[in-house]
């Protein structure tokens, strides 16, 4: 079982804009076929900050979304908030709040073995790090840079640095980077 960050980044490395737009994101279309779904696969339990909560609900799942469709997680949810945030119907969502261990560890028994994914947003990835918690960060790296928004990951990791796993071009506008992060 491995806790892990997959999210796609501008080169510049925001996963947002500054708007808190992912319309540059979606001008690619969808992943290469296979690639997620093979990662959510082998995925057990989910957690997300409130911001990524909310991004999904104004822009997925809510009625008059821009892309409408029904909650895309089978698996249970964690999501991380110090406010008090609609509830989607038929959905495994738990809110939480404060430390991230306790929570990682009600997270690894209900994922069965399987791993744990780390959405987003940067700042709630960094406090996985922060406790030692994190161990791969998967990125897509888009041919596009933003110049300002939400960063990828808001820390420095530099002793001991992440150690490069694989790197694979899909096209030619993503480079996926897979990390080890080194305890």
């Amino acid at each position: 079982m491995k806790t892990q960050y997959y999210t796609a980044s501008s080169l510049d490395g925001f996963i947002a804009d500054q708007n808190n737009s992912l319309d540059w994101l979606f001008q690619f279309g969808s992943e290469p076929e296979g690639e997620s779904s093979k990662f959510v696969s082998e995925v057990g339990a989910i957690a997300m900050g409130s911001n990524t909560y909310e991004w999904i609900l104004n822009n997925h799942i809510k009625d008059d979304a821009p892309r409408p469709q029904k909650w895309m997680f089978e698996q249970p949810t964690w999501v991380f908030t110090s406010r008090r945030l609609p509830i989607v119907e038929n959905a495994d969502v738990r809110f939480v709040s404060g430390d991230v261990r306790p929570v990682h560890k009600q997270m690894s028994e209900v994922a069965g073995g399987k791993n744990i994914w780390l959405i987003g947003g940067g700042g709630l990835v960094g406090q996985f790090y922060d406790c030692a918690l994190l161990d791969e960060i998967i990125v897509s790296i888009a041919s596009v840079t933003l110049g300002g928004g939400a960063p990828l990951l808001p820390r420095a990791i530099t002793n001991p640095p992440l150690k490069l796993l694989s790197a694979t071009t899909y096209g030619s506008a993503f480079a996926e980077l897979r990390y080890e992060v080194c305890k």
